[in-house]
């Protein structure tokens, strides 16, 4: 199995001119086929690391199958450029995913490729279970502890995570990803394998917000997420109909809430409005 960090030689440029040989750690990334019952369903461009958990977090965000018991059976085989997680499902949820094939390959930026219709890429949301009271405090200790679990990170600066935290815990578990999505389905199938609640706490994302992951968290029953980044018009719409709590451009000195302020104790302000 290919290592997800590879160590490449550079040339340093500095003060204009000046230059020297240096090496840099960069991230791997491989097309990773997710196949069920012998017939492939994606191809993502992944980080070749907790790859169990993501094809049974993909399987889950995408509702391929509704719970890890639906897989019979999971195996990750190198072949040939790529890997391929291969899985069989038990009968009622082979059925099911026979009804709702698409082929795709996906790109690590992109989570919507290969949907062939306007309603299959924006399906109607779940509502999410209510989950616990939280504060400001906890908010920001879920961001904080994020970044200084990015293992790969810290030694490629090129990844992606995706993390949970939770009051009693704190930081629960950690996976990253050369792609966003990606990151935030192997940490579904981690939260997935270890039968964690995805409503008691926060999902932390080191990425932007757009709506593909707002889906997949509802999928999830996750009920806060805390985002990095700004979120889109479309996700914070998505988040507000799946009842979850969205907070945004969350950096050391502060964030924002958008969606759900009342889970932390602010009022509801209510409005997405046009400009122009």
């Amino acid at each position: 199995m290919r290592e997800p960090l590879v160590r490449v030689d550079s040339t340093r440029v500095a003060g204009g001119l000046r230059r020297r040989p240096t090496t840099r750690v960069v991230p791997e990334e491989v097309p990773v086929a997710l196949t069920y019952d012998g017939t492939t369903h994606a191809v993502m461009m992944a980080s070749p690391a907790d790859l169990e958990d993501f094809a049974i977090g993909f399987s889950l965000t995408e509702g391929k199958v509704a719970s890890p018991a639906e897989i019979a059976e999971l195996e990750v085989v190198p072949h040939g450029a790529g890997i391929e997680a291969r899985m069989w499902l038990v009968p009622a949820a082979a059925r099911r995913a026979g009804e709702r094939r698409r082929a795709m390959l996906g790109p690590t930026g992109c989570g919507l490729c290969g949907i062939d219709s306007l309603d299959a890429a924006l399906p109607e949301v779940p509502v999410v279970p209510e989950g616990p009271a939280l504060t400001v405090a906890d908010v920001a200790a879920a961001v904080a502890a994020l970044r200084p679990a990015q293992r790969l990170n810290a030694e490629a600066h090129a990844l992606h995570a995706a993390g949970f935290w939770t009051p009693e815990a704190g930081l629960v578990a950690v996976r990253e990803d050369v792609g966003r999505h990606n990151a935030l389905d192997k940490l579904a199938g981690a939260l997935a394998r270890a039968g964690a609640d995805p409503a008691a706490g926060i999902v932390v994302l080191s990425s932007r917000l757009s709506v593909e992951l707002v889906q997949k968290v509802a999928a999830l029953g996750g009920g806060m997420i805390a985002a990095v980044s700004a979120p889109t018009a479309l996700a914070l719409r998505t988040a507000a109909a799946a009842g979850i709590a969205v907070v945004g451009v969350a950096r050391d000195d502060g964030f924002e809430i958008f969606c759900r302020p009342d889970r932390l104790g602010a009022p509801d302000t209510g409005a997405i409005r046009a400009i122009g």
